[in-house]
């Protein structure tokens, strides 16, 4: 029996079971669904050792102080220990389903409707998840093997939804019977379905609060006003001056470390079929474009970095007419972030941006709150970039292009800590709603996730002399 068939036998065994782990409310962010999330985690866990994984546990975070949510971890080795070794990564957790009245079916109680399946976490990430389990039984019906061709190991957490705060932790803890060849994130999606692609690249995101303080009142403007700085008027020219008149960002060393979008990658995203007009529409009904100069919309949301300004306040916001100089101003920032650029440097370079630019009369305070989501990014001509790639063109019997998606996750942290490359093989669509009221997914497209997850063994199987290589150069990096 070749993969296809087989996944199409099992699909609605598939479906059955997707739906039964959709119903749990495994809600990370929520307190009340600490419970939730640790049935789903034990839910998963039995399903993969029915499966055929041998090795499956429930593995806890964080600590004693503060305790995290569960992760789960699989692993089925493969015959011949020199074989690479394969880590996936997803979640089992999932967003908050408010606001009730917008849902058309109950969140948790999965509904198959026109080939689509309806339920929080259907697409992210529950769904793509779980193709794992059936593509790994396709690859061993099609061989006719007990073992798959590489080691294939399971990591899926409980907190990505809630800023994955024990995950670099578990990771460390976890290194040695993490260690992997490749990272493959199933927590992505395509540009369409019938336009198949690949991420290789998620942004990185870090905050910033401005405080602006001037008099330590508020000062009668018929009297002081004209005569002493507005700090108000102050942080109006300082937020625009983050910017020039082509669109960069004006930080120093903002763009120090920004890796360039290679021409080879421009020419892909512009094979894309992207509908400015349809795009603005969704964008809120935007009325035009803007951003960096010399970048398409693609390039910009995807490949560069971005400053933004989420809000702003200070002086009198309440009804009427109050004619004073504000004695504070405030605005809150954030940033979105490229390979390589590190948080911890651009809020460095915002700070130093505030205090060469405000002027006597005010002081400025900038701080950053947690420690910021580093970028990530898989180059598309890696070994295991390419092996992913080829995987999905078998699946979908086509060419599949190459994207990159603007969120934020802990792909950084996994590339780093494991010292693997990263590949990206997701079925999720814009379409599926995800974080939204109605989230959904294509059951077909899944099926399609399941068939290329089976074929990325063979094709990294294959590839065993340019992953393996690399292990002794790794351990000795982290040794120095």
């Amino acid at each position: 029996m070749d993969v296809r068939q087989y996944i199409q036998d099992h699909a609605a065994e598939f479906a059955g079971a997707l739906s039964q782990w959709l119903a749990i409310p495994s809600i990370s962010a929520d307190p009340a669904r600490r419970g939730d999330v640790g049935r789903s985690a034990e839910w998963l866990k039995d399903h993969l050792a029915g499966t055929g994984f041998p090795v499956v546990e429930v593995l806890g975070t964080g600590s004693a102080e503060s305790a995290g949510l569960p992760a789960v971890y699989a692993e089925w080795p493969a015959s011949d220990p020199a074989a690479p070794v394969a880590l996936v990564y997803g979640h089992h957790d999932v967003q908050p389903v408010e606001p009730l009245d917008e849902w058309d079916s109950p969140p948790f109680e999965p509904a198959q409707r026109d080939g689509f399946l309806f339920g929080r976490g259907a697409s992210d990430d529950k769904g793509q998840v779980l193709f794992h389990a059936l593509g790994i039984r396709a690859n061993l019906a099609a061989s006719g093997a007990a073992r798959p061709p590489v080691t294939v190991k399971l990591l899926i957490e409980g907190e990505e939804e809630s800023g994955s705060t024990h995950f670099a932790d578990l990771l460390r803890t976890h290194a040695d019977r993490f260690a992997c060849d490749v990272v493959v994130v199933t927590d992505t999606g395509m540009w369409a379905a019938d336009v198949p692609s690949m991420c290789v690249g998620m942004r990185g995101v870090v905050d910033a609060e401005v405080d602006l303080r001037g008099p330590d009142r508020d000062l009668h403007s018929g009297s002081f006003g004209g005569g002493v700085p507005n700090p108000l008027h102050v942080l109006a020219d300082l937020l625009a001056g983050l910017h020039d008149e082509d669109g960069r960002v004006t930080i120093p060393g903002f763009y120090a470390d920004v890796l360039p979008i290679s021409v080879p990658e421009r020419d892909l995203i512009a094979l894309l079929p992207f509908d400015e007009k349809a795009w603005l529409a969704d964008a809120g009904h935007s009325g035009a474009t803007a951003g960096e100069a010399g970048y398409s919309t693609l390039e910009r949301i995807w490949a560069r970095p971005t400053a933004e300004v989420n809000g702003m306040w200070g002086g009198h916001t309440g009804p009427g007419g109050k004619t004073i100089v504000p004695a504070e101003a405030h605005a809150k920032l954030s940033f979105r972030l490229v390979a390589d650029q590190q948080p911890a440097a651009v809020i460095a370079g915002l700070q130093q941006y505030f205090r060469d630019r405000t002027p006597p009369g005010i002081a400025a305070t900038v701080t950053s709150h947690g420690q910021g989501v580093r970028p990530c990014f898989a180059a598309p001509d890696t070994p295991a970039v390419r092996a992913g790639r080829r995987a999905l063109q078998r699946a979908f019997d086509a060419s599949v292009l190459f994207t990159r998606e603007g969120g934020s996750g802990p792909e950084a942290d996994l590339a780093e800590i494991l010292r693997a490359p990263l590949v990206f093989v997701g079925v999720g669509l814009d379409a599926d709603q995800i974080h939204a009221p109605n989230e959904r997914v294509e059951l077909a497209l899944l099926l399609k996730g399941a068939e290329a997850a089976a074929y990325l063994w063979d094709e990294l199987a294959a590839l065993a002399g340019e992953l393996t290589s690399r292990r002794g150069q790794r351990a000795g990096r982290a040794r120095r």
